[in-house]
């Protein structure tokens, strides 16, 4: 059993990361901004934080053994939510004795088959950009910290009405036309805290 703290629990991205561990049966805090609001999450600890605070990622996630962050703030501008939360997860985990991270990614940062970012290839789609751009800038704030961490992305996007089942594989680069469940991402997740396979990197994740 691992005690787990996952940060943007109540995302689509966090709630499945919950649900994946507690299936494992490991011990799981789920941080929320408004636990009220999240009556739905049972069967964990439910506490209050904020991600871009260091002094709240120290409170929660005192006692754990590794920590997933799925966390995102649509109101904050994507570089300074990015870089801030990235920051401030690194320092704060790290102060508590929590050395493995796992994040949840974004495939537009990840290298296409061009070995570009799928953002910068010919034809994708820039709407977006800006959100790419700022977990990009979080990326590299990953890269210069010391905790064992690693960047977990889909391969091109989520399958907003997917189910589990029950498979992943590692892609060898970003493909925007491949699809994974949310619940099967979470495998990938829950597998690199149980047992670690990528250190320090960003990884690329399909469906089978």
């Amino acid at each position: 059993m691992v005690n787990i703290v996952v940060f943007g629990a109540g995302g689509r991205a966090g709630r499945q990361a919950v649900a994946e561990a507690r299936r494992r049966g490991h011990q799981v805090t789920a941080v929320v901004r408004e636990p009220a609001g999240h009556g739905d999450l049972t069967d964990v600890r439910v506490v209050a934080g904020d991600v871009t605070d260091k002094a709240s990622i120290e409170h929660a996630a005192a006692g754990h053994d590794a920590a997933v962050s799925a966390a995102a703030d649509l109101s904050v501008p994507p570089h300074e939510f990015f870089t801030s939360s990235s920051r401030a997860l690194t320092t704060g985990l790290a102060n508590v004795g929590v050395h493995r991270l796992v994040v949840v990614g974004l495939a537009s940062v990840m290298p296409g088959a061009s070995g570009s970012p799928l953002m910068d290839e010919p034809g994708y789609p820039n709407e977006y950009r800006s959100f790419s751009l700022g977990h990009a800038a979080g990326l590299d704030e990953l890269r210069g910290c010391d905790l064992d961490w690693v960047y977990l992305a889909p391969a091109g996007d989520f399958d907003h009405a997917g189910t589990r089942t029950g498979r992943y594989q590692i892609a060898e680069h970003g493909d925007p036309a491949s699809r994974i469940a949310y619940a099967d991402l979470a495998i990938a997740l829950i597998d690199e805290i149980e047992t670690p396979r990528h250190h320090r990197t960003a990884v690329s994740v399909r469906e089978v």
